[in-house]
């Protein structure tokens, strides 16, 4: 949003609608990112490195702080002495921010949080919208304050401000997140004329009077006895009696500012209504226009908006009620097990008791859209028919099917409303193919152009490469309230051709709509490439079909792969939103805006594609029959076990909605080895291998993140029956003799990031020429789904595989493969390598970043099982407690251990077996073969222990497993190790034990989408450091050799895969605390990430990564314990640096800061190889 000081209409999504005003409101906003509230966070951040004011004409203070609970700790101290401070936050951040709420609150302190409100992690983890993070605070004493719209998210957050500042209360301003905190809408933006009018200096001064400070001194925060707390804690009675009359004051005032008005009970309907539906958030405007609808049927039928929740309006409430109601449904987006009822149900069920009336009226309760599921008017419909029932169904739940304890009420979901005066546009496309920002760009040309509405809703998968955008647009002559996805469409574009082939991409396709196909196939072609199912929906509901090579268009005028352009051109010729030739016209306006900074070139071939896409754009002439021979592929395939097929599956093919309660496993439990399955084929180009050229150094093997390049060392006489395109050569080296060679691309699974091609070295002996190249992948897949079965089938013997080498453990099977990381991710190699070392004894605490994002989101997987059933056990907690997390595993692994040895010794004599027990119980695990004896040993045992008729034999049985050392690592990025997370850390590592920990360095906040950490180095730029970060990178390995006694290691797989392996060995064989510190190249850094291990080479060349471990067991042998493995900086830092945006944007935009910044950079080098060098000596 541009700020601007005039009233107008804008389109934003509702975290920037709610971010907009706090900014222009607060003089600090204090900052941590948690999604979906982010970007409420990152634009205040932008606007203040902009230079740009609030309405008292100063620039906000924008602080990023270590966690939610140190940003509202921040806050706490802020509003204590007087400044006007602000947050924004979500989910369990704001559950880390509770404790200091009660503190806020109880200080009477004004302030407003701006929630985007989430679930929370309970069985699972989901980062998508409910209440029941806000329903958490609700005794903290803030006063709650709910929008149900993007322009709502504008409004109620100047309310809010001005009630706090009114009523010294503090507000909590919620809305739903995803739904209302991403959707795209057309408001109208509040001018600071208008803001000004709602915060009157006398307000800003008297709070600024009450401060905390030595020129007029008090004492907050003391220690009460029995004899007062309690009457101090009643004190504030009036403050909170006194606050519905004064926001609805503040709301009257805000009508005359801005002629938009609200309520804090807003009842909408007929007068006479007999049945109502309670509910607060964005499903309210589903079930307003659900109530518009059945009023013209004839039905009394109405709604009442609840915006205000803490301190409940009871009048207000009752005041809204028609005297005529017979049935009430209070609806609740959250659960809390074990209640009598969930929160709203509960307040509004003791204002109705307390009034005498609930025995008129017929109440009933009932949960909804838990974790953004779904809440359309044939819900709504289904609900106001059961409040007809004599007898309706209590706490019942809708959108669901609860086959187990059946609360969930049947709804007909092609029960359809939307006005024929909407255009409704679906478009399915790929997160990197620039389909999202192309339609927010058409919203905003329509919304801002035009007197039409507009809104969209984007939904996304998880996945981080590959992943599937759907875009959901609406545009109308009337203000638009289905919040709700499109289920009839008279749009639809699909904008990537294999979408066609896996999944039904008319199925929300109205009849008489409008198909746009991206198709490398040209019109009179692309109807025998369509299953046949495809085929005859089309015919079926007489759908237009026109297809365009975008690809094709898009090179032809020098645009690339970028074919958002292209794709949005189609659309505005198509649709007929606008009058072609208007259309077209803004098309080229926004690119102008859009792109100028980038030179008269660029613009001229954005120009160039949109003349030439009508050029290309050909209707399809539709048969009357449908005459493919082949359908949609399966989702998964006919051999995978009955849960993935009968549960994944449906996931896959984006069918979860229809899975019963009783498919899902309790407490959020899930098999692995589940991406095998899923074959998502998003590649066009992927390696492959030229035999003859190949030097076997198993660099390609090492560097991929997927897991999608194998190799395999065998016996030549296992070549016996191999298919005719099985490709092979002889295996290098001095043990070599007999044995045969093979890489293996998964053609399915690779992501053709092009990492193993940039690695690949030169065969400078026989040919020159590298032993992978890309090539466009085969049409036809069965000949390599052969090849694919052969070599999986081939032997291998563990005693021919060194593992300690990089030539050797590229043989070791990894038991982490196919990750839906981004494509070229740097974290994930770390991750592989952990389980080929380790795998199946590995247990690993997550810190809910990338590494969950890519390990341990449904529908499927990364993790394996070798032929033994064993491999790595995953777990995830918070994102702050992930050490602690994992040190529990720890505890329970020595805990165990111990018991089983004292019960070994206990039953000795019924055991019988004094070898046996010695060879058990005394057996060194330096290695895989001694693991290996010990559990062969320990099977043995077992066989002992199971014909003893003695209770403590069973329990021995249950423990004995725990004699093998787990291999235990807590695992996660810098934001957890480097800031939320540290003081965790650190008091695990000190704790002397046994734990390891793997830090994956991105040197931000990757997940959430780039913020700025602790780990960020000078000079970048970064979300939350858009003024580039003017600190110094902080050195965690250095800070944790003050200990003495932890083993630490500095590693950079792209720079040296030697060095990586052996520390991670020498970690694991450390008897004591270890973490290994990973350089992760990231997209974040605004490289090309196929030159991803290229940047981590040229960040150890310049000394800006040394490479070192730091063993603690040298010092017995008289060693330093600190080892340099990289050399000195032999290029300058500007050389490492020249390729990566992160740092050129500054130079670009701030030249002089950035010169000074980059100084103070290579002074921080050369002053850490000095110390480093110094502590070498010592």
């Amino acid at each position: 949003m541009t700020l601007k000081n005039k009233n107008s209409f804008c389109v934003v999504d509702g975290n920037e609608a709610a971010s907009y005003v706090a900014y222009r409101t607060n003089e600090i906003c204090i900052i941590y990112p948690i999604t979906p509230a982010s970007s409420m966070g990152e634009l205040p951040d932008q606007w203040a490195s902009e230079g740009i004011k609030n309405i008292w004409g100063t620039v906000p203070q924008v602080v990023t702080m270590q966690s939610e609970g140190g940003a509202a700790g921040a806050i706490h101290g802020a509003t204590q002495t007087g400044a006007l401070a602000t947050t924004f936050t979500s989910s369990q951040g704001l559950l880390l921010m509770i404790p200091n709420m009660y503190r806020i609150a109880g200080d009477l302190t004004p302030a407003v949080f701006h929630v985007a409100a989430r679930a929370i992690a309970t069985h699972g983890m989901s980062i998508f919208g409910d209440h029941s993070d806000v329903y958490a605070t609700r005794a903290t004493g803030f006063a709650m304050l709910c929008s149900s719209s993007v322009q709502e998210a504008h409004d109620m957050a100047l309310i809010a401000q001005a009630a706090s500042l009114q009523t010294r209360i503090p507000f909590l301003h919620f809305f739903d997140g995803f739904r209302t905190s991403h959707e795209v809408a057309k408001i109208e933006q509040l001018s600071d004329q208008q803001i000004r009018a709602m915060i009157p200096d006398e307000l800003v001064i008297e709070n600024r009077n009450r401060r905390l400070t030595p020129d007029n001194p008090t004492v907050r925060g003391i220690v009460s006895d029995p004899d007062t707390y309690f009457q101090g804690r009643e004190a504030v009675n009036p403050f909170y009696n006194e606050t519905p009359g004064i926001l609805e004051k503040t709301i009257g005032q805000f009508k005359e500012a801005t002629g938009r008005e609200y309520k804090l009970m807003d009842y909408y309907g007929d007068a006479d209504a007999e049945r109502v539906i309670i509910i607060m958030g964005s499903a309210a405007e589903t079930v307003q226009e659900t109530v518009d609808y059945l009023r013209t049927k004839g039905e009394k039928v109405g709604l009442i908006k609840v915006r205000l929740f803490r301190p409940f309006p009871k009048a207000q409430f009752l005041a809204a009620m028609p005297k005529t109601c017979k049935a009430i449904a209070i609806l609740d987006r959250t659960k809390e097990p074990g209640s009598a009822g969930e929160p709203l149900y509960e307040e509004i069920s003791t204002t109705l008791i307390e009034r005498g009336e609930e025995q008129n009226k017929k109440i009933i309760a009932g949960r909804y859209g838990i974790a953004s599921k779904e809440f359309t008017p044939a819900m709504v419909k289904a609900i106001f028919d059961e409040l007809k029932k004599a007898d309706p169904k209590n706490h019942f739940t809708i959108g669901i099917n609860d086959d187990v304890t059946h609360t969930s009420l049947d709804y007909d979901p092609n029960f359809d409303i939307e006005a024929g005066s909407v255009i409704r546009a679906v478009f399915y496309g790929l997160g990197s193919d620039g389909t999202v920002s192309a339609n927010k760009n058409s919203i905003k040309i329509i919304g801002e152009e035009t007197d039409l509405f507009a809104q969209g809703y984007f939904v996304y998968d998880a996945k981080k490469t590959g992943s599937q955008t759907v875009s959901h647009l609406r545009f109308g002559p009337n203000k638009i309230r289905s919040t709700y996805l499109i289920s009839s469409a008279n749009f639809i574009g699909c904008h990537q051709f294999r979408f066609v082939e896996t999944m039904a991409i008319l199925e929300r396709a109205a009849p008489n709509s409008t198909f746009l196909l991206n198709s490398p196939f040209a019109a009179d072609k692309v109807w025998d490439k369509l299953p046949r199912s495809l085929q005859q929906t089309i015919i079926d509901k007489k759908i237009k079909f026109y297809v365009i090579d975008g690809y094709k268009v898009a090179r032809d005028s020098g645009m690339g792969a970028h074919i958002n352009t292209i794709m949005q051109t189609c659309f505005f010729a198509l649709s007929g939103v606008l009058p072609r030739e208007s259309a077209i016209a803004k098309i080229k306006d926004a690119i102008k805006k859009t792109y100028a900074s980038k030179g008269e070139e660029v613009l001229q071939k954005n120009y160039a594609a949109v003349d030439n896409t009508l050029a290309n754009l050909v209707e399809v002439k539709v048969p009357s029959e449908a005459s493919s021979n082949f359908d949609l592929s399966p989702t998964v395939s006919v051999d995978a076990p009955p849960f993935i097929q009968e549960v994944i599956g449906k996931m896959i093919a984006g069918k979860g909605n229809e899975l019963p309660v009783s498919a899902f496993p309790c407490g959020g439990v899930y098999p692995t080895n589940s991406t095998k399955w899923e074959k998502r084929n998003i590649s066009a180009e992927i390696p492959a291998w030229v035999p003859e050229n190949c030097v076997q150094c198993g660099l390609c093997r090492i560097v991929c993140p997927h897991s999608a390049i194998r190799s395999k060392r065998y016996p030549e006489s296992a070549l016996k029956g191999a298919p005719e395109t099985f490709q092979s050569t002889k295996l290098r080296g001095p043990d070599a003799e007999g044995d045969c060679f093979t890489i293996q691309v998964y053609a399915e699974d690779c992501t053709g990031c092009g990492a193993c091609i940039e690695v690949c070295p030169i065969n400078k002996g026989k040919t020159g020429k590298k032993a992978l190249v890309m090539r466009p992948k085969q049409n036809e897949p069965e000949a390599e789904r052969s090849n694919l079965k052969f070599f999986e089938n081939l032997p291998v013997d563990p005693s021919k595989v060194d593992k300690l080498s990089v030539r050797g453990i590229q043989h070791v099977n990894p038991m982490f493969e196919f990750c839906a990381a981004c494509a070229g991710c740097g974290e994930a190699p770390y991750v592989k390598l952990l389980t080929q070392l380790f795998g199946d004894r590995l247990i690993m605490a997550d810190a809910c970043g990338c590494t969950l994002v890519y390990g341990g989101y449904l529908p499927t997987t990364p993790w394996t099982v070798n032929h033994e059933g064993r491999g790595p056990a995953f777990g995830a907690s918070l994102f702050e407690d992930n050490a602690e997390f994992g040190y529990g595993f720890l505890l329970t692994a020595e805990k165990h251990r111990e018991q089983a040895l004292e019960l070994i010794a206990e039953l000795a004599d019924q055991i019988n077996a004094p070898e046996l027990i010695n060879a058990t119980t005394n057996a060194t695990q330096k290695n895989d073969s001694e693991i290996a004896a010990l559990r062969h040993q320990i099977a043995k045992l077992k066989n002992r222990l199971a014909e003893i008729n003695n209770p403590r034999a069973k329990q021995l049985l249950s423990l004995i497993d725990q004699l093998v050392r787990q291999s235990i690592w807590a695992v996660g990025g810098d934001g957890w190790a480097y800031d939320i997370g540290f003081g965790g850390l650190d008091h695990v590592l000190a704790s002397g034990r046994n734990m390891k920990i793997l830090v994956l360095d991105t040197e931000v906040y990757s997940n959430t989408g780039g913020q700025s950490s602790k780990a960020t180095p000078r000079g970048a730029v970064s979300k939350f450091a858009a003024g580039g970060k003017p600190t110094a990178k902080k050195d965690l390995g250095l800070m944790l050799m003050t200990y003495g006694n932890i083993y630490i290691a500095n590693i950079a797989i792209g720079a040296n895969p030697g060095q990586a392996i052996k520390a991670f060995q020498e970690a694991e064989n450390y008897d004591g605390p270890a973490i290994v510190i990973a350089y992760s190249h990231c997209i974040a850094h605004g490289i090309d990430m196929q030159k991803g291990m290229q940047q981590q080479k040229l960040a150890v060349q310049s000394g800006y990564w040394p490479l070192y471990r730091y063993n603690p067991d040298r010092v017995k042998e008289g060693l330093n314990p600190l080892q340099l493995d990289s050399e000195k900086p032999s290029i300058p830092f500007a050389e490492y640096i020249k390729n990566e945006n992160r740092y050129q944007i500054l130079a670009r935009t701030k030249p002089e800061v950035a010169k000074e910044l980059m100084k103070l950079a290579e002074e921080d080098i050369a002053r850490r190889w000095r110390m480093y060098e110094a502590l070498q000596r010592v």
